[in-house]
């Protein structure tokens, strides 16, 4: 299969390069054309990071309020997210816990400007496993926890700005398949252990950690449900504030860790979207495989909200689901058979709801 590139997507990855600073945005889209950019970078989460290039562009009125409206709201909302994550990392210092700022707002502080990336949660690894840290939080966060067993983290209450928080009583949901993922969890819980505090008044872990867990989070989004490319813009920033070493380790890992083909595939995106120099890359781009997870972004947006299938209702959409599952077998076999056995134990955990709720559908019952 070929990825089909529109003139929005061409037009959509100029710009997004020109915010970078990584070339010159030589296109002079027209009226209806910007009104398309701007829904296309809604749909990717790029609304903040494209905005540092259209401000220099003739982005007709109707365009130019809603998006400079929603920039500084980004900006409002990067504030409040550093900030109670300094608070977090402060109040589990307190009681004893050595923790470090995941993603989102530790990716933050790679980009030109820090207060551009379109914030989602925060989330915050606290070391001490799963009884300390759900005692913890239990005692000190009133409310109803949300306690994932399946993906590591306990959900706190949101508070009155309606901040989410997910604290990981391990550092990555990992894998599906437990042969891989043990691996990958041994070597995360061990390279964890090496923080940096930074101005934002949080820690995070090393670029080596970064670059493996996020990878390992960029293929379990793929599989179940779609990654945009906001995402890949992260992983751009990662690879480009690593040493040569940080990347030869992390190439050496990915066979043992079941990430090769995802990191390929990552590589070719890297370089059709970004134009990613292959000295920074972590094994050879993988065209086939990349060019279906293009595909994927493109369609799906932000985490496949705007997939097709998404739109769907329960029989519906599982049918759809089960059979891009198909698809990908020869993407990664046992990580597929591996998530759908998944499935499989979370159908029969959630049976009660399920009928209380007259659903089959895992995502009707998060709704």
């Amino acid at each position: 299969m070929l990825f089909y590139m529109t003139q929005v997507d061409n037009t959509l990855f100029a710009l997004l390069r020109a915010a970078l600073g990584i070339e010159e945005f030589k296109m002079k889209p027209i009226a209806d054309e910007w009104r398309q950019l701007y829904d296309a970078a809604t749909r990717q989460s790029l609304l903040g990071v494209c905005f540092a290039e259209a401000t220099r562009q003739p982005v007709p009125m109707d365009v130019a309020l809603p998006w400079a409206s929603e920039v500084e709201a980004i900006r409002g909302l990067n504030a409040l997210l550093n900030s109670e994550a300094a608070r977090l990392t402060r109040l589990f210092a307190e009681a004893g816990f050595q923790t470090a700022i995941l993603k989102g707002q530790a990716n933050a502080r790679l980009y030109p400007d820090k207060l551009l990336r379109q914030p989602g949660d925060i989330d915050i690894w606290v070391e001490g496993g799963y009884q300390r840290v759900v005692d913890f939080c239990l005692k000190a966060f009133p409310g109803d926890l949300d306690v994932d067993r399946y993906d590591y983290h306990i959900q706190l209450p949101a508070d009155e700005n309606g901040v989410v928080v997910e604290v990981h009583y391990q550092p990555a949901s990992g894998n599906f398949n437990p042969f891989t993922n043990r691996r990958l969890q041994q070597w995360l819980g061990t390279e964890i252990g090496i923080l940096t505090p930074v101005e934002e008044g949080f820690n995070v872990p090393t670029c080596r950690f970064a670059l493996v867990m996020q990878l390992a989070h960029i293929q379990r989004h793929f599989l179940e449900e779609g990654i945009g490319i906001r995402q890949i813009v992260d992983y751009y920033w990662l690879l480009n504030n690593a040493s040569a070493d940080d990347r030869k380790t992390v190439g050496g890992l990915l066979k043992s860790f079941g990430l090769q083909r995802m990191a390929g595939a990552l590589m070719w995106v890297l370089q059709e979207v970004l134009h990613l120099d292959k000295l920074l890359m972590l094994c050879p781009p993988d065209s086939k495989w990349g060019e279906r997870v293009l595909q994927d972004v493109m369609d799906g947006g932000n985490f496949g909200w705007f997939a097709e299938r998404a739109g769907f209702h329960s029989w519906k959409r599982v049918s759809k689901t089960k059979f891009r599952h198909l698809q990908l077998l020869p993407f990664n076999c046992w990580e597929v058979v591996c998530l759908e056995l998944h499935y499989v134990k979370q159908v029969a955990r959630t049976i009660p709801e399920r009928i209380k709720y007259r659903t089959f559908s895992l995502s009707d019952l998060k709704r």
